[in-house]
């Protein structure tokens, strides 16, 4: 340690600017992918969508997508749930310390 850098410090805003930072956005991206899942494999975004003629295949304008499952819901929403949960506790941290 330095008398003009505190280590500890740096440190310790590093972690929490990548925790909050990084952390809650791929979370929150989690819980939107749980829920936006395929109904097969095979029902990726540009999928060609089958002809009824036997002519070249038209590209896909609608994917084909699976209802979500209660398990989904529920990972979902521990996800958001957490996400809502962090940004309650900065903004209180932000407004007690004002």
């Amino acid at each position: 340690m330095t008398s003009w850098i505190d280590l500890g410090a740096l440190g310790h805003l590093l972690v929490v600017g990548l925790l909050c930072g990084a952390g809650l956005p791929a979370l929150f991206a989690l819980g939107v992918r749980v829920l936006n899942r395929p109904a097969h494999p095979g029902a990726a975004a540009g999928e060609p969508a089958p002809t009824a003629a036997g002519g070249a295949a038209a590209p896909a304008l609608t994917e084909v997508r699976a209802r979500p499952t209660v398990a989904s819901f529920l990972v979902a929403g521990l996800c958001f749930a957490v996400v809502a949960a962090a940004i309650g506790l900065g903004i209180g941290f932000l407004v007690t310390r004002s």
